[in-house]
C-alpha cells in the first residue's frame, strides 16, 4: 500500500511516498481503508521534531481520519467490515490503509461525506472541550475568536453561536472575514500579518474593545499566538477567560499585570490530553457534535482536497497560514 511517510526532520518538503506492506490488526484493533485525512497545524510541528510527541520515524503525518472497516482484530466488538468510521490517532493517517484502536473510533452516519467526518474530530472536539469545560460558555456571551477563518477557528464560530454567543471574528483578510461571517461572525476585525509596533499593538487592542463591546470578551479563543495574544487580553471583559489553543504565529509573552486589573484567567486547552484521562466526558461531546451537526448548527467547511501523492502541499499551505477552513487528503 502506499503511504506518506517522514523520515528525517523537516518540513513538507521532505516527506516521501513510499510502498510499505499492509498491517495486520492486532488484539482489540481495526484495519480502516482510509478515505479521508485531515490536515491539522500539529502535522506541521510533528515533522519538524517540536510537538509534544515524537514518534518514531519512519512514520506518517496525519491524525484525524475516516473510512471503511477493512479487518477487525480479535476481542473488537460493537464493529464490522464494511463499516464507516472516523477515528483521531495522533499520526499514522497518511497512508491508504491504518490501524486503529477500536476505543478510538467513532460510527459516521450515511448522511455525513468522509471528507466532513475527518474534519470533525480535532477541531470542533478541541473546540467543545474549550468551549464548555475552559471556557464555561453561556448564552449572551461575547467570545473573540483569534485566526476565526481556519479549521479549528471557524469550529468556534460555529459552536459559539450554537451556544447562543455574540462573535467577534479576528482574521488576516477581508476574504477570510467573508468566510467567517457566513460561518455566523456578528463582527469581523481584520488584523494585520506583519510584524506590529507598540503604536500598532494598541490599535488592534482598540479595535478589538470597539468590536467587543462595553464589557468586553467573555471568552478569547486565541488559536494564533504572538503579537495578537496581548492585544485580543486587552479587550477581555471582567472574570473573562482567556483560552490558549494554538501558537501558529509564535508564543506570545503576556504581562500578566492585565490579568490582575481584568480579574480574568488564562486556560490552556489542551484537547489531547482531555480526551485520554476523560475518555467517557470525550465520547459524550463526539455526539453532542453529531447531534449538532444533524441539527444544521455546524458543518465543517473543507475548502479544498488533495491526493495522498500531494500531502505535502497540503501541509505547506497550513504551515504558511493560507488554510481556509480544513485541507483533507483524500485517497480514491
Amino acid at each position: 500500500m502506499k503511504a506518506i511517510q517522514t523520515h528525517e526532520i523537516g518540513g513538507p518538503e521532505t516527506l516521501r511516498l513510499d510502498e510499505i506492506d499492509t498491517p495486520v490488526p492486532g488484539k482489540g484493533e481495526v484495519l480502516i481503508a482510509v478515505k479521508a485525512c485531515a490536515i491539522n497545524y500539529p502535522d506541521t510541528l510533528m515533522i519538524r521534531d517540536l510537538y509534544q510527541f515524537k514518534p518514531e520515524r519512519p512514520y506518517s503525518p496525519g491524525g484525524e481520519i475516516a473510512g471503511v472497516v477493512e479487518t477487525v482484530g480479535e476481542g473488537v466488538e460493537g464493529y464490522k467490515v464494511g463499516d464507516r468510521v472516523m477515528a483521531g490517532i495522533g499520526n499514522g493517517g497518511l497512508r491508504e490503509k491504518a490501524i486503529v484502536p477500536a476505543g478510538r473510533m467513532f460510527p459516521i452516519p450515511d448522511t455525513v461525506p468522509f471528507e466532513k467526518a475527518a474534519s470533525l474530530l480535532m477541531t470542533y472536539g478541541t473546540t467543545i472541550h474549550g468551549l464548555k469545560d475552559r471556557g464555561h460558555i453561556k448564552a449572551g456571551d461575547v467570545v473573540l475568536v483569534l485566526g476565526a477563518a481556519g479549521g479549528v477557528g471557524l469550529s468556534a464560530v460555529e459552536l459559539a453561536k450554537a451556544y447562543g454567543a455574540r462573535v467577534v471574528a479576528a482574521v488576516s483578510s477581508e476574504a477570510k472575514g467573508e468566510v467567517a461571517r457566513k460561518a455566523g461572525a456578528d463582527e469581523v476585525v481584520i488584523y494585520p500579518r506583519e510584524e506590529m509596533d507598540k503604536d500598532a499593538s494598541k490599535e488592534l487592542a482598540s479595535k478589538f474593545k470597539e468590536a467587543c463591546g462595553p464589557t468586553g470578551a467573555n471568552i478569547v479563543y486565541d488559536i494564533v499566538g504572538g503579537q495578537y495574544s496581548e492585544p485580543a487580553l486587552r479587550a477581555i471583559a471582567w472574570e473573562g477567560r482567556f483560552l490558549v489553543v494554538g501558537f501558529p504565529a509564535g508564543i506570545a509573552k503576556m504581562p500578566l499585570n492585565l490579568t490582575l486589573l481584568k480579574s480574568c484567567d488564562i486556560c490552556g486547552v489542551f484537547w489531547g490530553a482531555f480526551t485520554a484521562r476523560e475518555p467517557a466526558k470525550f465520547v459524550a461531546q463526539v455526539q453532542e457534535l453529531f447531534a449538532l451537526m444533524q441539527d444544521g448548527k455546524i458543518d465543517p467547511l473543507v475548502s479544498e482536497t488533495f491526493p495522498l501523492e500531494r500531502a505535502g502541499e497540503a501541509i505547506a499551505k497550513l504551515e504558511n497560514r493560507e488554510a481556509v477552513g480544513k485541507l483533507v487528503v483524500t485517497m480514491d
